[in-house]
């Protein structure tokens, strides 16, 4: 018996042994195959994966609790300076230099315009948690408005998220006095940097801490390297012990005793007039309530501080006062804080540049409708008081969110135990929501109940803190009890869940949406009051009689002509579809720079829709100039006799040259152009330079290149974004949409066929997902670590993904390899357009106008002044090249952003083509990708279907006779060369 076991046993391991061998020289072959791309490339393990698409930093406070409970303390007197011009190291193409600047000499001046790091050694003798001072000088410039970024690591790594991107800020201050316009009404003024030497503690740029950011370092040596593309100079760095501030009754303790009372006047500070911002973004407001001030009745007067703009991001503001006597104050404001529902507002105060107590840290400005009187004060209402020297003083409030940090953190760990179970269950099920299998959720996944119970339930604690810190129950609150009914009702029938698997995606989304609102902390200022500690408030809030006088006067204002005009007088009238800022910013620029050269007056007013265009047209009473339309509305025009041929014009021809010959098909029709471009946006390419290092990956120069990629991209889970826009295969191979004639499309072309099937390739070939929600969303947290997207996904990771900072590229799109080894990379995109209109009571002055609007000159200058006033989330993406290379980009970046726009190329409008080609592309895509049908077939039946409708309106248009005859051709204009225009903006 022992022995047939024995001899099973042989039998057994041989067998296992022989599957071994046979499979040991098989597995390594499959390895080679999934690999032997034509691209050095390597994969991951599926911790790598997973740990790929996923932020695995740690937080700050995360962090700080880890080196408490190794020891690290705040309890030690270690202070350290470094030159900035004592640097160590420097990556090689730092442009770097020392010298004298602004005033002080031996400083670092980096000239930065790419990514660039130095790095700088400290030699620490006291072990504990440092906090770094750093004192420096902004380059001041019209190309230099945002703030300062930069990666810090020490000793090769960021320790903790918030230290990948830290901010230096700038100083700026509004323009006074506020210029006024021909009707009276104040001009919302622009500010100018007024930064010099500044010194700033490292804080995380979101504003979700009271305190400066601090590092653990170890006695002995160690590197910091600080890494950015903005250019600043820099005196010192300064490491030392974290300030430690004291409550308020300790430290008036400590202030001076037995001072006689003030006897002085109050001081009132209006808001507006502050010393300085450090953002330029934060803007005045109009207020007309009877009690604000200053005010001038029936005419618009920015006299606060917009409490919309003044709402994140550490954003601060100064205010300079003196005071007449040394002693004790107290501190009033007059304020709005109803922006939010029922939620609070939080300000870090200081005074002369320091929180004089800790109760000031995050000071709590409670919900109110309307303007209310807020004196500083304790819990029990008791207000504090200030012991101020007498002359000059300052007092600052800066924007935070820190109470509600850590609501935040426990909303995204209720967001990561979502996403886990939704796992679970995708698994599970497989991904299929499938009707017809019954479940006994219990038994198939026997811990998922008591995990999303306990989400569930940690949510009510979440809550209860939210409205303790609050004040009040809110709006974020009650989106969690919604949150919590939901998983209730999943709940109650645990065998239906499966069955209903996106609620927990959507669950995520809504939690997420609550972390958004809880950085959202608004407050509005009329006035600030610094009053004797023993004299009562000033009066803040207007009587009822004199709400209801303050009403009844805005009433009658509002019937009241501001129009100052004369009938004689020629006033060239243009109507812009933007915002209002925007009207009045092009007034003042008109009233500036364009009258007095031409000594044409213009009246711009604002167009609200573009709705009222067609029907002022219609009644023969539109204006001479239209700005901001979308670029197909003057084609729309254009064949209906509305709009003027610009082509009359001699010199137009001339003029065509400072732009794109790819923009002018757009604004073309029947052997005329009847708009000029305002403004132009393209797709480029997105690469997270961090994640295609770690994968040995380079940046795709064509489709090839990018097809090469895809696998080893999915098998780390990752993928290339969707391309929905049919124009960059159909564009890129250079096809013409539609005959020159225009008497069909172009679409049945074999160039067409492969271009089009190279397009649903994409996911039928390739598996790139068919749809993508967010982008932003994806490339952020790793999944897409390439894609394709808009300029305005440029300006959004700047702002709103600073953990990225240096990680992430521009490069062109991906294009074609010629015969000449040239890559083409043709592709149109948006842009608005300016016209004018075909009964212009002034063509000739409204030429002029156009000519001057789109200008090198007045486009930089308008460019500037937009993005000065709203924020870098605001730049204008101008036509004019010359303008679009003198606004803030990163050098890199300009020249990748420059390239593509070489291959920029519009596709010509025709009647009945022009609204029906995308909805037939997009039905060729869906037949194809979704349904399966055969490419050929699928475009033929668009093709079709285009061909129809244009026959049908090019004989409504008169270009093809009754018998279906083409009677005039419309000579559409074609492009096959990229702009040589751009070469002298690209640095070879």
């Amino acid at each position: 018996m022992k022995l047939k076991v024995f001899f099973r046993a042989r039998v057994w391991i041989s067998t296992m042994l022989a599957l071994f061998c046979m499979l040991s020289q098989t597995l390594p072959s499959l390895a080679d195959t999934s690999l032997s791309l034509g691209t050095e490339s390597k994969t991951t393990n599926i911790e790598e994966q997973t740990n790929s698409s996923k932020q695995l930093d740690p937080s700050y406070s995360e962090k700080l609790e880890q080196w408490k409970k190794e020891g690290a303390s705040i309890d030690h007197n270690g202070e350290l300076t470094i030159s900035g011009s004592k640097l160590v190291n420097q990556s090689a193409n730092a442009n770097i230099s020392t010298g004298t600047y602004n005033g002080k000499n031996d400083v670092l001046i980096w000239s930065a315009s790419r990514d660039e790091w130095i790095e700088y050694e400290v030699d620490v003798a006291q072990g504990g948690l440092y906090t770094i001072d750093m004192t420096y000088n902004p380059f001041v410039g019209t190309k230099y408005r945002k703030p300062i970024a930069l990666n810090l690591t020490v000793d090769g790594s960021s320790p903790y998220l918030e230290s990948k991107s830290v901010e230096l800020y700038r100083h700026w201050k509004d323009k006074f006095p506020i210029r006024q316009d021909d009707k009276g009404d104040e001009i919302r003024p622009s500010a100018d940097d007024k930064s010099g030497w500044l010194s700033w503690e490292l804080r995380d740029l979101s504003g979700g801490y009271v305190d400066p950011l601090t590092w653990y370092l170890k006695p002995g040596k160690h590197r910091i390297r600080l890494a950015g593309s903005d250019p600043f100079a820099l005196e010192s760095i300064t490491l030392k012990a974290p300030h430690q501030t004291a409550d308020y009754k300790t430290v008036k303790g400590e202030w001076p005793t037995g001072t006689p009372p003030v006897k002085s006047d109050p001081i009132a500070i209006e808001a507006e007039q502050m010393q300085w911002k450090n953002d330029s973004s934060i803007s005045l407001a109009y207020d007309n309530d009877i009690a604000t001030t200053p005010s001038v009745r029936g005419h618009i007067t920015y006299n606060v501080i917009d409490g919309a703009r003044w709402s994140s991001n550490n954003q601060e503001i100064s205010w300079n006062f003196d005071v007449p006597e040394s002693g004790y104050y107290k501190i009033a404001m007059r304020a709005e804080q109803s922006f939010v529902s029922n939620r609070s507002s939080f300000r870090q105060i200081m005074i002369n540049g320091k929180v004089p107590f800790a109760e000031l840290k995050a000071y709590r400005f409670m919900y109110a409708s309307g303007w209310k009187s807020i004196t500083l004060s304790d819990e029990q209402n008791t207000p504090y008081e200030f012991y101020l020297e007498k002359g000059s003083n300052t007092i600052s409030m800066r924007t935070t969110w820190a109470p509600l940090s850590s609501i935040s953190s426990s909303l995204d760990h209720t967001i990561g135990e979502l996403s886990k179970l939704s796992a679970d269950l995708r698994t599970l099920t497989g991904g299929v929501d499938d009707k017809n299998r019954t479940w006994d959720f219990k038994q198939d996944l026997p811990t998922f109940i008591e995990q999303l119970q306990g989400v569930h339930d940690d949510l009510n604690g979440v809550r209860e803190r939210m409205a303790a810190i609050n004040g009040r129950a809110d709006a974020i609150t009650q989106a969690l009890v919604t949150v919590q009914k939901d998983m209730e009702d999943l709940l109650k029938n645990p065998d239906e869940i499966p069955y209903n698997a996106s609620i927990l995606n959507r669950l995520q989304g809504r939690v997420a949406e609550q972390i958004k609102q809880l950085t959202y902390q608004p407050l509005q200022l009329d006035r600030i009051y610094v009053v004797p500690a023993e004299q009562p408030l000033p009066k803040m809030l207007p009587t009822l009689y004199e709400k209801w006088e303050g009403a009844i006067i805005n009433f009658i204002d509002s019937f009241k002509s501001k129009r100052k005009t004369n009938k004689d007088e020629m006033v060239l009238d243009v109507w812009m579809l933007r915002g209002r800022d925007y009207v009045n910013m092009l007034q003042g620029l008109a009233d500036e720079m364009f009258t007095p050269k031409t000594g044409i007056k213009v009246r711009v007013n604002l167009l609200k829709d573009e709705k009222l265009l067609v029907m002022m047209n219609a009644a023969g009473i539109a204006p001479d100039v239209a700005l901001g339309l979308q670029q197909s509305i003057p084609f729309d025009y254009a064949i209906r006799g509305g709009v003027y041929n610009l082509k009359q014009f001699p010199d137009f021809d001339e003029y065509a040259k400072q732009f794109s010959p790819g923009t002018w098909p757009a604004f073309y029709y029947n052997g005329g152009y009847y708009a000029v471009p305002e403004t132009q946006e393209f797709r480029v390419m997105y690469y997270r330079k961090d994640i295609l290092q770690r994968l040995d990956l380079k940046v795709p120069d064509t489709w090839d290149d990018l097809y090469k990629m895809l696998p080893v991209l999915q098998q780390n889970g990752m993928n290339f974004t969707p391309v929905n826009d049919h124009g960059i295969f159909l564009q890129m191979h250079g096809l013409e949409y539609y005959l020159q004639d225009g008497s069909k499309t172009g679409l049945t072309s074999e160039k067409s066929f492969n271009a089009f099937k190279q397009w649903t390739e994409l996911q039928n070939k390739y598996a790139i997902d068919q749809q993508m929600d967010s982008f932003y969303q994806h490339f952020r947290e790793g999944s897409y670590p390439l894609g394709i997207a808009d300029l305005n996904t440029y300006l959004q990771l700047n702002v709103a993904a600073p953990e990225l900072n240096g990680l992430w590229g521009v490069a062109p799109v991906p294009g074609e390899r010629q015969e000449d080894g040239t890559v083409a990379r043709w592709m149109g995109g948006n842009m608005y357009s300016s016209m004018i209109m075909k009964n212009a009571k002034h063509p000739n002055e409204s030429w002029e106008f156009l000519k001057w609007w789109t200008s090198a000159d007045v486009q930089s200058r308008f460019g500037t002044d937009l993005e000065t006033l709203n924020g870098v989330t605001f730049r204008w993406f101008t036509s004019n090249m010359e303008a679009f290379t003198q606004l803030p980009w990163k050098e890199d970046d300009l020249q990748s952003i420059l390239e593509q726009w070489r291959w920029y190329r519009e596709v010509p409008n025709v009647p009945g083509g022009s609204y029906l080609m995308e909805r037939e592309m997009k039905n060729a895509w869906n037949r194809t990708v979704i349904d399966g049908m055969n490419y050929r077939t699928s475009l033929e039946l668009s093709a079709k279907e285009l061909d129809r409708e244009v026959q049908r309106k090019l004989q409504e248009f008169n270009f093809v006779d009754q018998n279906g005859k083409m009677v005039r051709s419309l000579d559409l204009p074609v492009i096959t060369k990229p702009w040589e225009g751009v070469d002298k903006y690209v640095k070879k």
